[in-house]
């Protein structure tokens, strides 16, 4: 069904200036997209040149884009109502290539809808500011206006595997909105539904010089897209290692990067623990674990530890997961077989050091059970690093002081949740945690696509994303001053 639906569609092909351009190469010239869960071939995508490359941004630089306002919204909005008609075909493919369950297909591709209406709705919004000069001694009777304007070149934006669409989104949303002009390179492991969205932007009306969709081997074109004289902005999704690449080489240019996290989830002694527990579990398990902001390490004090993780165990083990297709599973697999395999072995080294193995653990090639350590120590690898993958690891700690410690002792500092009614600890929480969120009562993931987000440390560089800010970091603020009698 979906090997059909990418054949009629013509999704073997990237977009250069809205052209379909590679569909004629070799078989070393392309690349091959599976299925995670099955495992077979469900398509192929070309790797671009280089000479692809700079003509995607030669495309992009040569054209200036005129929409009005009103034009950018009718586009955004028209988008956003085809995504809703054809929900179940974009959920279609984003379980056919990222092996996601059909109920967080769907929750995706209905996010992607959010971030084009938030988008056409920032873009009816003046985005400029007054200040009156005379407020001192020395002032004058002028005014200083400011108003917001694209950028001079092309916008470079990289994305990862996690969420095929709604990461697309969060990049091509904003920069249509501020009348910029994109090259977008999807995650090879994903390129079909950046396709499929780029092809309904089309559709909606969005001039094809302003997004363009390459796809191909990081390896080959990496540098490209970050040193190529016309780009004016970097912003990228995905691990630090990359990003910090990235921030070394792309020399002097705008980089919005966002690198992935290490959330904890804090349960203080007073929390309701059910509450908590269900919390753990959805924040862990969703989207397959696979989520910069999943809850990647349980923070439970020692007073209420075992009666937390005995909920734990049965909600884990209450949590369906196999097919991605079948609507009934809370989750299906994971990216790929290597990816599985990580999770295993941190898992057995974790047990070999002293962590107890209560549920999980199985894999069958990219399925991957729903884990639960408890006695995990921070200092084992499952909780240092970031863990990509349904994996929950119960710490345990005696006060708030130790929670905090051990928070923040990571070198992420993404999101983070906290489990308590004291106002005294959440105000503490909120001022110590190094983190750019703290949930209360909440999975560290939550959020709208209009607001802020974005992390410090190794999980970024402070600038945050969402549509508001993204708008933002896209554009240049240009200030004027006129007589003001």
């Amino acid at each position: 069904m979906i090997e059909q639906f990418i054949r009629d569609h013509q999704l073997d092909q990237m977009r250069i200036a809205g052209r379909k351009v590679g569909a004629d190469r070799g078989g070393d010239r392309v690349i091959h997209v599976t299925n995670p869960y099955s495992g077979r071939v469900i398509g192929t995508v070309p790797k671009a040149t280089l000479e692809e490359v700079r003509e995607a941004y030669a495309s992009a630089h040569a054209f200036t884009p005129t929409l009005s306002r009103y034009e950018r919204a009718a586009i955004l909005q028209r988008a956003a109502e085809l995504i809703r008609q054809r929900l179940d075909e974009v959920a279609a493919l984003i379980t056919a290539e990222a092996g996601l369950c059909w109920k967080d297909a769907v929750y995706e591709a209905g996010r992607v809808s959010d971030v084009l209406l938030f988008g056409a709705n920032e873009v009816l919004k003046d985005d400029g500011q007054i200040f009156s000069c005379d407020l001192t001694h020395h002032g004058k009777k002028r005014r200083v206006y400011t108003q917001r304007a694209p950028l001079l070149g092309v916008i470079t934006a990289i994305t990862p595997f996690n969420h095929p669409v709604n990461q697309v989104a969060h990049k091509v949303v904003p920069a249509i909105a501020t009348n910029n002009r994109m090259v977008l390179k999807p995650s090879e492991k994903v390129p079909f539904s950046a396709l499929l969205f780029a092809d309904i932007l089309y559709q909606a009306g969005l001039p094809p010089e302003m997004l363009s969709v390459i796809t191909g081997d990081p390896k080959e074109i990496a540098d490209e897209l970050i040193t190529h004289p016309q780009v004016d902005l970097v912003t990228f999704t995905g691990g630090v290692a990359i990003g910090k690449y990235i921030a070394r080489t792309a020399g002097y240019r705008r980089l919005v990067l966002e690198l992935g996290g290490n959330d904890p989830i804090i349960v203080m002694e007073d929390a309701d623990l059910d509450e908590a527990s269900t919390l753990a579990v959805q924040g862990s398990y969703k989207n397959s674990g696979q989520r910069c902001t999943a809850v990647k390490r349980m923070l439970v004090h020692e007073a209420v530890a075992d009666r937390f993780v005995e909920q734990l165990v049965e909600k884990t083990r209450a949590w369906k997961f196999g097919d991605p297709m079948d609507p009934s599973n809370d989750m299906g697999t994971v990216i790929d077989e290597p990816a599985a395999r990580s999770f295993e072995a941190r898992v057995h080294e974790a047990v070999a050091q002293g962590a107890k193995l209560l549920a999980g653990n199985q894999r069958s090639g990219a399925l991957y059970a729903p884990t639960v350590l408890d006695h995990v120590d921070p200092r084992m690898t499952v909780v240092r690093e970031e863990t990509f993958g349904p994996v929950s690891p119960v710490i345990r700690f005696r006060d708030i002081d130790e929670a905090i410690r051990i928070a923040n002792g990571t070198a992420y500092g993404l999101s983070s949740s906290v489990c308590t009614n004291r106002l005294d600890h959440i105000t503490r929480f909120i001022s110590e945690l190094q983190v750019g969120s703290v949930n209360v009562r909440e999975v560290p993931g939550y959020r709208l696509e209009l607001t802020p987000f974005g992390g410090i440390k190794d999980s970024g560089l402070g600038y945050k994303e969402g549509v508001q800010e993204a708008m933002k970091s896209f554009t240049n603020l240009k200030t004027y001053s006129l007589p003001w009698g």
